[in-house]
């Protein structure tokens, strides 16, 4: 029995997105970034893209219930998918959420703590803005929220993230702020996909259960639950490409 899991950051309709454009981040912490065009989906294509997984009866498993099937070996439904958003920015709410809530799907948001914004913000197309705890709170019915580091999303160059040169005691204790307000616990997603072997372990010695990377691929038993795959769903995706992802 294999698994599928999938990764967006930001959502934009056709007519507010051009791949040409940098989109700024906007975030609490003190940290100016620009989120690369392959990371957004137009909203026509994540709906098309929701449509055909509801079509099929796909089962948009929860993380327990990959815990589970790694910890416990319970099987899972066949044609599961994982469903995650990283970073929780503005069109998580204004746009996934409805569309995975009419379909009845359920959802995973990696959260930057120290990126939640104070308060609710208005939705604004022209930058990437993180959301606030209270959004986060206003999609409990469809999302639940794990550990995406405190204050660890930045990356030095493309290659190598703060985490990655962080020593191990900053690291777990950047861990464990994030650990106390999300509420599914000792589940981790690897800032920008990035990390080292130290990191891994760390993650290990903590009582981790699942991590996840951007390696593309399906997971089955035999994956490491501390190296699990995503595939990154980027704009230039044609459907007969999410469906051979998936499928």
């Amino acid at each position: 029995m294999t698994f599928t899991t999938v990764l967006y950051h930001e959502i934009r309709r056709e007519e507010e997105f051009n791949p040409d454009n940098p989109s700024h981040i906007d975030v609490k912490q003190a940290y100016d970034d620009i989120l690369p065009s392959a990371l957004f989906v137009t909203l026509e294509q994540f709906e098309e893209q929701m449509a055909y997984l509801k079509d099929n009866h796909f089962h948009t498993l929860s993380l327990s219930e990959v815990k589970d099937y790694y910890i416990k070996q319970t099987p899972i439904p066949e044609k599961s998918i994982l469903l995650t958003f990283d970073d929780c920015f503005q069109s998580v709410k204004e746009f996934a959420y409805p569309v995975l809530k009419k379909h009845g799907f359920h959802a995973v948001s990696f959260v930057v703590t120290g990126w939640l914004h104070e308060d609710v913000k208005i939705f604004n197309p022209e930058k990437s803005v993180c959301l606030s705890k209270q959004d986060l709170k206003d999609m409990e019915d469809v999302f639940e929220y794990a550990n995406h580091t405190d204050a660890f999303h930045q990356r030095k160059d493309e290659s190598v993230s703060l985490m990655m040169e962080a020593t191990d005691e900053a690291f777990a204790a950047d861990l464990a702020v994030c650990n106390e307000y999300v509420p599914v616990k000792n589940v981790f997603a690897y800032p920008f996909g990035l990390f080292t072997d130290r990191n891994v372990a760390l993650l290990k010695q903590n009582g981790f259960r699942l991590a996840f990377t951007c390696e593309n691929g399906k997971n089955d038993k035999h994956t490491d639950p501390l190296l699990l795959k995503r595939n990154v769903i980027p704009y230039f995706l044609t459907i007969e490409q999410f469906k051979a992802i998936v499928d």
